[in-house]
């Protein structure tokens, strides 16, 4: 769409895409897709009703939003409403503070991701397991693991209304045995009270219920980099963060809650028992519903991830930081499909390393891109004061720096209190911060690189298109 060229700021570029209005995505399916790369679902609240009981868990669950996740889908509100590039926070952050940083910015979220992204198909193969054992002899349950990463990475390049639709999908048939509990568990009035799922070996505090919430809530900003496949974006990203926090919060609440009611005691909760859980509450069939539910999920937060992630080449090779072929597109989809390939090739190499989830290093490098976007969303207010924002942050420029303080706070503790992961014989932290300085030593070899499509000194802009 064209604009109209500010002469105080570099030639603006339009934000127009060739993908068709048609087929982008409205506010149900984004929240559905931003649902599954947050949260996946009630799967993982174990260990904080274990840690911190009932009440306090609930506590936990109710809070950690509200001071973690509403701030940060404030900014992301603001910023993508103002911003409705492709690439999302990586063309924030670079738009607000330059190349180093907007690489640094996508950087972080690719490192972070292959720790993360090979999980999710282990995880739906350990689901599949607890259903059918065959699939844990040999190698099958790495064949099916592929089988995931294939699918997901076919299911991308067909589109994202595919995915979003997948996924709206997903969300229904994995919140459907859930929905069953919270029916039941009135019927069970206090009759599990004395009832054992499993020998009890977790020792998790309420501080570490704490954290874990706080990773069960992280990973707002991903929804962000399919800004220009997302219809009117200005008005949608706001609604659809507001509205995803509420059902994210739904999801792990009032399952736990109805659980509450049975009287089964906190310290039967550990990893993986809401199959176990469930099955105490409506039998075998119910248990069968949580496990293909836990295959579900893995499968959808993968989906879903690839999705965000691989927009990240395609945006950065627009802007000349990657060479040009990660640009190129599906001709009828218009999917970035050279980068879903090469990302889930990746992914997929790591599929054999049985990497476990590292909570430190995922939130020192989450924290870090975050604290990048936080530090966007006050530049852009102070060097483009009159940028057009069809929804911002309340309080002005105050505001926008009070926003991100508990959330950045939350996350230098976690960071502190969680310093004990080894990886590579050396502590996750410090392991962290080679992956951070990484970065900056990968800026330097893209610019050493001779090619004729070297970014700009200064950040291409894209305006937001006008609200119908």
């Amino acid at each position: 769409m064209p604009t109209t060229a500010n002469p105080s700021r570099p030639e603006a570029l339009p934000s127009s895409d060739p993908r068709k209005s048609s087929g982008k995505l409205t506010l149900w399916p984004l929240v559905a897709t931003t649902f599954f790369m947050v949260s996946g679902g009630t799967y993982g609240t174990e260990d904080i009703v274990h840690g911190a009981g009932y009440l306090k868990g609930i506590l936990i669950l109710l809070l950690t939003p509200v001071i973690w996740s509403l701030p940060t889908a404030f900014m992301i509100g603001e910023l993508a409403s103002a911003v409705p590039a492709e690439g999302g926070y990586y063309a924030w952050v670079r738009r607000a503070m330059g190349n180093v940083w907007g690489f640094q910015e996508a950087w972080l979220s690719l490192a972070a991701s292959i720790f993360d992204m090979a999980i999710y198909p282990t995880l739906f193969v350990a689901y599949l397991t607890h259903l059918v054992s065959w699939f844990a002899v040999g190698r099958r349950g790495v064949m099916v693991g592929l089988g995931v990463v294939i699918v997901c990475a076919l299911l991308n390049i067909a589109g994202v209304k595919v995915v979003a639709t997948t996924s709206v999908w997903l969300f229904l048939l994995l919140s459907s045995p859930f929905a069953l509990i919270v029916l039941l568990a009135p019927f069970k009035h206090g009759a599990l009270a004395g009832a054992s799922t499993a020998p009890v070996t977790m020792n998790v505090g309420i501080i570490g219920g704490l954290m874990i919430a706080m990773w069960n809530y992280m990973g707002w900003d991903n929804a962000s980099t399919i800004a220009l496949e997302v219809e009117h974006p200005q008005r949608t990203y706001p609604r659809a963060m507001i509205a995803a926090v509420i059902v994210v919060a739904l999801s792990y609440i009032v399952p736990v809650a109805a659980m509450w009611m049975t009287g089964i005691h906190p310290s039967q909760w550990e990893t993986g028992s809401w199959a176990d859980l469930a099955g105490l509450v409506g039998g075998p069939l119910l248990r069968a519903a949580l496990v293909l539910g836990g295959m579900m999920s893995a499968f959808g937060m993968f989906n879903s991830l690839v999705m965000s992630y691989s927009r990240l080449p395609l945006a950065m090779a627009q802007e000349g930081m990657l060479p040009k072929f990660f640009g190129k597109l599906h001709a009828k989809t218009r999917v970035p499909w050279v980068s879903v390939v090469v990302l889930a090739t990746g992914w997929a190499l790591c599929l054999g390393l049985g990497f476990e989830r590292l909570v430190t290093i995922d939130i020192l490098i989450y924290g870090c891109s975050l604290l990048l976007e936080f530090m966007a969303l006050v530049s852009l207010r102070i060097r483009e004061p009159n940028l057009p924002r069809p929804f911002r942050v309340p309080g002005g420029l105050f505001g926008a720096v009070m926003v991100g303080l508990v959330p950045m706070t939350l996350l230098g503790y976690a960071v502190y209190s969680g310093d004990h992961e080894q990886i590579l014989g050396m502590s996750a932290f410090i392991f962290g911060l080679i992956v951070i300085g990484a970065g900056f030593v990968l800026y330097a070899v893209q610019l050493l690189m001779p090619r004729s499509d070297r970014p700009p000194e200064q950040p291409r802009i894209v305006e937001p298109e006008p609200l119908p």
